[in-house]
């Protein structure tokens, strides 16, 4: 699954606002990234003719399978990420803004090897199918 970051971070985002609202339009979009929505607007059809998200009738947002797991996955690395920096210090704001920019460009195996030592020092792993 090579995708963009930006795309990414849409995916991250519409997987959030599900969470959070239980529904998703490109305006929710737009205001949760801070983009124009003829902006989000563009980003969503191509997402959508990629086979990440579907629109219904009504335009809400739903993620695909394949958007899914991507969304899943850059989530729980934010969540987790943050959650280090956090533990190491870091304020709350600081460490959701630099995991952000981390979450898309660590490799699987050092991902892999942050959870397993937290998991190993006692530390909690996110949970991040719940509703924050």
């Amino acid at each position: 699954m090579n995708i963009h970051e930006s795309a990414e971070d849409y995916l991250e985002a519409i997987y959030m606002q599900t969470l959070e609202k239980g529904y998703v339009r490109s305006i929710d979009i737009a205001n949760a990234l801070g983009y124009s929505k003829p902006s989000v607007s563009v980003a969503m059809k191509q997402l959508e003719e990629n086979g990440y998200i579907r629109r219904d009738e009504d335009r809400l947002l739903y993620l695909q399978d394949k958007g899914l797991a991507i969304a899943k996955r850059i989530y729980e690395r934010h969540e987790t990420l943050a959650a280090v920096l956090m533990s190491l210090g870091v304020e709350r704001d600081t460490a959701y803004r630099d995991a952000c920019k981390i979450e898309h460009d660590i490799s699987d195996e050092t991902f892999d090897a942050i959870r397993a030592h937290m998991t190993a020092h006692g530390q909690a792993i996110p949970d991040v199918t719940a509703k924050k």
